[in-house]
């Protein structure tokens, strides 16, 4: 099939509030990261607000929905706390990831299917003040039917393992999982769900995921705010932007 529409970058910006909340200082700041990705061609940002606030923080959140003029994804956990945070700054999408206090980062995806009846409850509200819903899961068909059920807009289905995969050069392993991927935004692209994608991306990474002709979009964080020291954020995005390019086309 063809591509169903432009593959968009959203662009990650947590872990420069991590090495900012590193020395507890006002600098690095997130906003600052967020203005130079929209500069260098993000078509989004993301932040996720961790119920632990161990690098994006509430002011953050304010700041961001403030200061950017492209769509602020507010990713987290499905909690009161935070279902209240995302109805009072509105954001243009809400990301909903499982969260357990002793990871180093989101670990797996949701459980929707596990979860169906809370979390239909749970976007309810989200939904009716206007906020895309997205449920950032594995690409077990479980997950995919029970998101379309309870009325998500969106599913991101979870690239880490791929790319862990990759990394550790198990590549027959890493191609099932890619085949794995790819069956997935099928299916939920056939179930009327916008099909994101993203964790762990990397320029080794990013280009077999963005050829998938479903996926609209590729959240990418970690991978590029480490680049960034050696050659700029700016440069950096404009590096993975022309590598999906290059891929979708």
């Amino acid at each position: 099939m063809k591509p169903v529409g432009r593959l968009r970058l959203g662009v990650n910006i947590d872990h420069v509030a991590t090495v900012r909340n590193a020395r507890g200082s006002a600098y690095p700041d997130p906003l600052r990261a967020a203005l130079l990705a929209e500069a260098a061609g993000a078509d989004g940002i993301t932040a996720h607000l961790r119920e632990d606030r161990r690098h994006i923080r509430d002011q953050d959140i304010a700041a961001l929905k403030a200061g950017i003029s492209i769509p602020l994804n507010f990713e987290c956990a499905a909690t009161t706390e935070m279902q209240a945070i995302a109805l009072r700054h509105l954001p243009h999408a809400i990301c909903l990831v499982p969260e357990r206090r002793e990871e180093r980062t989101t670990e797996g995806g949701l459980d929707v299917a596990g979860d169906e009846t809370r979390l239909a409850g749970f976007i309810a509200p989200l939904r009716d003040a206007g906020i895309r819903v997205s449920m950032f899961i594995g690409h077990d068909r479980r997950q995919i039917e029970a998101s379309a059920r309870i009325g998500a807009a969106v599913v991101e289905l979870h690239t880490g393992h791929y790319c862990d995969l990759h990394a550790e050069g198990r590549f027959a392993e890493r191609d099932a999982e890619l085949a794995a991927l790819a069956e997935g935004a099928r299916l939920a692209h056939t179930l009327g769900l916008e099909v994101h994608a993203g964790h762990g991306l990397s320029y080794e990474t990013v280009g077999p995921v963005a050829a998938f002709p479903q996926v609209m979009e590729l959240n990418i964080g970690h991978f590029l705010v480490a680049e960034a020291i050696f050659r700029g954020l700016g440069p950096a995005i404009e590096e993975m932007r022309r590598l999906m390019d290059e891929a979708r086309a």
